[in-house]
C-alpha cells in the first residue's frame, strides 16, 4: 500500500501573502489625493479653473478650423 506524499500548498491559497510595495505606491496617490482635497476645500486657489486668454484663443481658433473644414 502506497503513502500519500504531502504537497506543499501555495501561499496564495492559504491566505498568508505578504506584498511589498515601493515607498512612492503609496505616498503619490496620498500627496495626490490630499491636494485633491485642498482644492476642493478651497476652491479661490485653482487659478486653472479661470483659463488663460491666449489658450482660449488658440482653442476658439482650433474649434473653428475643425468646423470649416468639416462643412
Amino acid at each position: 500500500m502506497s503513502a500519500r506524499s504531502h504537497t506543499r500548498r501555495d501561499p496564495a491559497e492559504s491566505g498568508s501573502v505578504e506584498i511589498q510595495l515601493p515607498w512612492w505606491a503609496i505616498a503619490l496617490p496620498a500627496v495626490a489625493f490630499a491636494a485633491l482635497l485642498l482644492l476642493v476645500l478651497n476652491p479661490v486657489d485653482a487659478h486653472a479653473a479661470a483659463g488663460d486668454p491666449a489658450v482660449t484663443n488658440l482653442l476658439e481658433r482650433i474649434q473653428t478650423m475643425v468646423l470649416r473644414t468639416a462643412a
